[in-house]
């Protein structure tokens, strides 16, 4: 018996591949987390690295955040699927240390739209290695979500490079984080 192809076209990740990535960052982060506990006394560079990681970590979710805001100020009409997603991202960087200064999401989607972040989001600022270019939010709204797909799809997978790098605690939080990166790439393109 044979399946008649997906009527739908091919465009994104598939669900399956999705979810078996994220399980697969997952997996890792539990191999690295069992491994990583007997070296973590140590007073070498382990503490400054994996302090460098954290604080990495925290600047790309603060700035993937400023996007989310970005975008939403550029498109009002996406604030309400938006925003969720924004307020997850604004808690990852405060999981890894990171705070919460410019928060306009607390008060409710509305007011994330403020021109302050959009304009840093959309500044050349940005040390990350992106182009200047992906900083700008796209007119249309396909665009600008696809924009911030290729940003949370970047960002999870740098993450889940990195989990091999760092301490055991911090590699589970990455592998989360990063999992939930990989959720966020699928409700942005298929959702």
């Amino acid at each position: 018996m044979s399946l008649s192809p997906s009527p739908r076209p091919s465009r994104g990740p598939r669900r399956r591949s999705l979810f078996a990535s994220a399980a697969g960052a997952a997996g890792a982060a539990l191999l690295v987390g069992c491994t990583g506990g007997s070296d973590s006394g140590e007073s070498g560079s382990g503490p400054s690295d994996a302090e460098r990681a954290r604080a990495r970590a925290a600047r790309d979710s603060a700035e993937l955040a400023a996007r989310y805001a970005a975008v939403i100020a550029a498109h009002p009409g996406l604030a309400e699927r938006l925003g969720p997603l924004r307020d997850g991202v604004v808690r990852h960087a405060e999981a890894f240390g990171g705070v919460r200064a410019s928060s306009p999401a607390a008060s409710g989607p509305a007011s994330a739209a403020s021109p302050s972040v959009s304009a840093r989001a959309a500044g050349p600022g940005g040390d990350s290695g992106d182009s200047s270019d992906s900083r700008v939010v796209p007119a249309d709204e396909k665009g600008a979500l696809a924009l911030l797909a290729g940003a949370e799809r970047k960002l999870a997978d740098r993450r889940a490079r990195a989990l091999l790098d760092v301490p055991g605690e911090l590699a589970r939080l990455l592998a989360s984080v990063a999992a939930a990166g990989a959720a966020h790439v699928f409700l942005l393109t298929e959702g």
